[in-house]
Formats: structure tokens, sequence, C-alpha cells
């Protein structure tokens, strides 16, 4: 079985994609890998800062490894929160915070238009590869679903009257971008 370094400390994610590969590959979290540092993500672009992590982790290992960003844009908000998707409230700030930012600022605006993307970086044999997933939808109005993390609890599919949180993950697959970015790298892969 190959085995990638996902170059994560996010729990959710590594679970994520780890149920959507069915298991097919060895992924191994950073913890998981003996590998105990955070890495910052100090660009202004998902691409850029996934690049960062997957190529810290392959000059720390020289394995092959991969990484994602992921970032929410709102279209009445600029795009925003954008690449800080995860400290859109300040560092160290909770989901919850993020998302009542988020809330109160499209407080009495219509347009609740938004979207996920992920890239995903890729370092296969000293190379690097890029795989990327949207999800279009809206925010809602309010939190709704117990399941999922980060803005899940606040952003409908286009396709569905539920949010992320109201779903179980493998309703939430038929949708995810996350989903769509890793079936990508799973294609790639399968076919070395």
């Amino acid at each position: 079985m190959t085995t990638l370094i996902f170059a994560t400390n996010n729990k959710h994610k590594a679970e994520e994609i780890k149920i959507i590969t069915a298991r097919q590959y060895n992924i191994l979290t950073l913890q998981e890998g003996g590998i105990f540092i955070d890495i910052p993500e100090p660009h202004d672009s998902l691409k850029a800062n996934a690049t960062e992590k997957s190529k810290t982790i392959f000059e720390l290992t020289h394995e092959n490894c991969f990484s994602e960003d992921t970032g929410l844009a709102v279209d009445a908000l600029n795009g925003a929160p954008g690449v800080k998707t995860a400290r859109y409230a300040g560092e160290g700030k909770s989901a919850a915070d993020n998302i009542n930012k988020l809330l109160l600022e499209l407080n009495g605006i219509s347009n609740r238009s938004a979207r996920f993307q992920t890239v995903i970086s890729l370092i296969w044999n000293s190379k690097e590869y890029f795989f990327e997933g949207t999800c279009e939808g809206k925010i809602a109005e309010k939190i709704s679903g117990i399941d999922g993390f980060g803005y899940d609890p606040v952003f409908i599919p286009a396709g569905s009257d539920k949010t992320f949180a109201a779903m179980k993950m493998e309703e939430k697959n038929i949708f995810s971008h996350r989903r769509k970015a890793t079936d990508l790298l799973i294609q790639f892969l399968n076919n070395q």
C-alpha cells in the first residue's frame, strides 16, 4: 500500500481525506508521521499556501507527500474570508468566532452566494502536481447542524437545502470541494 504524508494537523481534514480515499492509500497526518511542526500559511493564494506546506514536508522527509489549503469565498464580501478562512476572526480564534463574524458581516445582505475552494499540492517523485475542487453554494441565515467542522454549520451547497453540518459525511461528499480535489488526486495516483 502506498504511503503518503498529509501535511496537516487538522484531524477533521485528515479523516475526510481518509474516508474519500477509501483507505486504499496509507495516509499519515504529520503527527502520525512523527512530524511535530505547525507550518505557516503566509501567502495570499491557496495554491501558494498548499505548496508551502507540501514542500516543507518534502524537504524534511524526502517522502511523497501532499497538502491542501481551502478557502471560503463570499461574493458579497468581495471573496472574503478567502485565503484567511481559518483565521478570519483573528489568530487563535475558534471556528465559532469565524462563523459569528461572517454572519454579522452578512446581516441584512440578500446575496449570500459563496463557494468553497480546495487546492491540493502533491509532491510525487520529487515533482509537484496540483488538484483543485470547488463547491458552489450560499451562506445560511443561521447555524444549522452538528456534524462537520469550520464553516460547515452555515454553508449550504448548491443542490441542497441543508448545511454541510446537517449532513452525514457520505452526503457531504456528494458535494464536497475537498472530495472533488481528492478524486483528482486519486485518479492521478491510480495512473502512476
